[in-house]
């Protein structure tokens, strides 16, 4: 690896090589996209230098905001990690991720999620495995069928309805942890037309209930797969007219896949005993800045409790140090204290518990949470119960 690897933005000038550098780690088209020239809304490029001015790594911060317990959190999720092959393994990925977080820490970033190809570079700068995007196959023939309510109304969606399933979707959304706002400027700047190849849409007295966006795919035999990109509802009525519908292709499409979210209205409905797991996509969590994530999101109204803990952070120095957690009447905070805590927590740890993917005695069993004090003291930073995520980014 160079003596020295400088860490900035990429202006216009880079993205040829950015985009050289991705072909070779994602084995993309080699035929060239026409280039970017402007700035795109919602994202910050990222790139590694070496002495030579050689690119020898990207990365991009994607500025999305987050849904955690009813509040929206600012997020640096990442995407697009690629370093070329003649400097893997030598601390560029490091480097390139510490300019990345400090960049998202100063334009007030509070969280980060990313999807690895590999987990351990990831493991090193601080983020750790909080969950699963899982996509099954059910038969479509083993779809529970009902008889049509008749307060209920079905029919095709048109992109004059966008704005009702976004309504719908943050209906949905909102209140649990982890999921985008799909809000900001990634999303405002995206293409508006219809999802997919439609959208199914179950209305009462006028008002969206439920919808499901879908894909037909090709062929009506055996293989024939409807891919359903987003099924959801907030009534069990609409999310039982919603299966229905789906139900409805078996003849021509024996297998439908999508991704199940967790005990919601559709999923209720749904044969999961008999899914098989189509693909897993792990994603992994991190802090930001861990006062804003304390203090951004929304927390349980009736949790109230106070524990002091030592926190270490290999890349993001801010996160370091001694904190209080308070927690009551919906709202926590972390500020800093003097001395030293029982409790130490790796941010690893730290992001384990704030995205409710386990325990703080299995955070300590794991060697991420060290001390003499009771381990369990620190469940209080993840009450909000498990995160979980809906878009592939």
């Amino acid at each position: 690896m160079p003596a020295t690897v400088h860490v900035r933005e990429l202006t216009a000038d880079d993205l040829d090589a950015a985009w050289e550098l991705g072909r070779f780690a994602f084995g993309s088209d080699p035929e060239r996209p026409a280039p970017a020239s402007a700035p795109l809304p919602g994202l910050t490029r990222y790139g590694a230098f070496d002495d030579t001015g050689r690119l020898v790594g990207k990365a991009v911060d994607l500025h999305h905001d987050q849904w955690w317990s009813g509040r929206a959190v600012p997020a640096a999720d990442v995407a697009g990690v690629a370093v070329a092959p003649e400097a893997r393994g030598r601390g560029v990925a490091r480097a390139l991720l510490a300019g990345l977080l400090r960049g998202a820490h100063e334009r007030g970033a509070a969280i980060s999620v990313l999807y690895p190809t590999v987990a351990a570079p990831y493991r090193a700068c601080g983020w750790e495995s909080a969950g699963v995007l899982r996509t099954v196959d059910l038969a479509t023939a083993a779809l529970p069928r009902h008889r049509p309510a008749s307060h209920l109304s079905v029919r095709a969606g048109t992109t004059a309805d966008l704005a009702a399933v976004d309504a719908l979707y943050e209906k949905v959304a909102r209140h649990r942890n982890g999921m985008l706002t799909r809000r900001g400027g990634l999303f405002d700047a995206a293409d508006r037309g219809l999802p997919g190849d439609g959208v199914t849409l179950v209305e009462a007295d006028g008002e969206l209930v439920g919808y499901a966006t879908w894909q037909r795919g090709r062929g009506y035999g055996a293989d024939s797969v409807l891919t359903v990109d987003e099924a959801l509802a907030v009534t069990a009525e609409a999310a039982r007219e919603l299966v229905g519908v789906l139900g409805s292709w078996a003849s021509v499409a024996p297998t439908l896949r999508l991704c199940p979210l967790d005990g919601d209205a559709v999923s209720t409905q749904l044969p999961l005993e008999s899914a098989r797991e189509h693909e897993r996509d792990l994603w992994m969590h991190r802090p930001v800045d861990v006062a804003l994530a304390v203090s951004a999101r929304g927390w349980p109204a009736h949790t109230r409790g106070v524990v002091d803990f030592g926190l270490t952070d290999p890349l993001a120095e801010w996160n370091n140090g001694t904190w209080r957690l308070a927690v009551a009447d919906g709202a926590a905070e972390l500020t800093r204290v003097d001395g030293e805590a029982d409790l130490r927590l790796d941010v690893r740890g730290f992001a384990l518990l704030y995205a409710g993917a386990a325990r703080a005695r299995s955070i300590a069993q794991a060697g991420l949470l060290h001390g003499a004090g009771d381990p369990a003291a620190l469940d209080l930073l993840g009450v909000g119960g498990p995160a979980q995520l809906l878009d592939y980014f």
